[in-house]
């Protein structure tokens, strides 16, 4: 038996820094060249110009209250390119852009396992923690690309199909237009902090499965689970403490007086169950035996 003197560690090759292992660029370009990330874009660049041509066709909403005697932001749609692209945000905003989140996040981990990659890549060798921690900056980093995306596609698009303008509020009243460009940014930063539980299911089912559309599907399925609890309205004060209960609280942006109670309270929920997810996620692969 060799005692505590005989156990020294292994020496570590010259020049190895285990910070400088996988890169962020370099994850960022594997992931950049990935068909499913320019898929993912093309959908969010290619919607905008659907809603145009659907109004086109159809007609664009006259401004006229909707069911039940209020307007809403589709009233609105067409009255400048803000309206337009806060509408394209609302559309999509319930399940479009959780997709994208679910696909980025979940994808990362559970894909270099259905490769046989992973163990390789610890070989290098990189660290777990190091591995995970590139491989979600990376994902978090084409998260938020793609809900930033949309309403610049959206902007750009609405620009040129209704004009430039202020922001027509359904409450009545408009933003003027040097500040819809920031509102529309803090809706944005809101959407995708509300988004953080998402990816957080998602990157940790990507680290307890080799199958990506296991990951994905598992972590858009969760979501829509909660969309539903949110609609049960028995449960009473309890959906407060669903991350669902508050995803569109950032139309408290598009008021005269911003609103920001909701919007903090969303905040603190997402990150919180967010933070948890990250945790169990870098906790269980430090100890996971990699065989893929």
């Amino acid at each position: 038996m060799s005692t505590a003197a005989e156990v020294t560690e292994a020496p570590q090759a010259p020049g190895y820094r285990a910070r400088h292992t996988l890169p962020l660029r370099v994850e960022a370009a594997r992931q950049l060249r990935r068909r499913r990330t320019l898929l993912m874009g093309g959908v969010l660049a290619a919607l905008p110009f659907i809603l145009i041509i659907a109004f086109a066709i159809g007609g664009t909403p006259d401004g006229g209250p909707g069911g039940g005697g209020r307007l809403t932001l589709m009233d609105t749609a067409t009255q400048s390119a803000a309206n337009f692209a806060a509408t394209c945000l609302f559309v999509s905003a319930g399940f479009l852009l959780v997709v994208p989140v679910a696909l980025f996040c979940g994808d990362t981990v559970a894909s270099e396992a259905s490769w046989s990659s992973l163990r390789y890549l610890l070989a290098a060798p990189v660290p777990r923690a190091r591995l995970l921690w590139s491989k979600l900056v990376v994902a978090l980093g084409f998260s938020l690309a793609a809900m930033v995306l949309l309403p610049l596609v959206a902007l750009a698009a609405g620009a040129a199909a209704y004009g430039w303008g202020p922001l027509e509020l359904p409450t009545g009243g408009a933003l003027a237009t040097g500040d819809t460009v920031p509102r529309l940014a803090l809706v944005v930063a809101f959407i995708f902090v509300s988004q953080l539980v998402t990816a957080g299911l998602a990157f940790w089912l990507s680290t307890r499965t080799d199958a990506p559309l296991g990951a994905v599907g598992g972590a858009v399925g969760l979501t829509i689970v909660g969309n539903v609890l949110d609609a049960v309205t028995a449960l009473g004060s309890w959906r407060d403490f669903l991350p669902a209960h508050w995803q569109f609280a950032w139309a408290d942006a598009l008021q005269p007086d911003l609103e920001w109670g909701g919007m903090v309270k969303g905040a603190a929920i997402s990150v919180t169950y967010a933070l948890i997810l990250f945790a169990f996620a870098f906790r269980g692969f430090s100890r996971k035996d990699i065989v893929s």
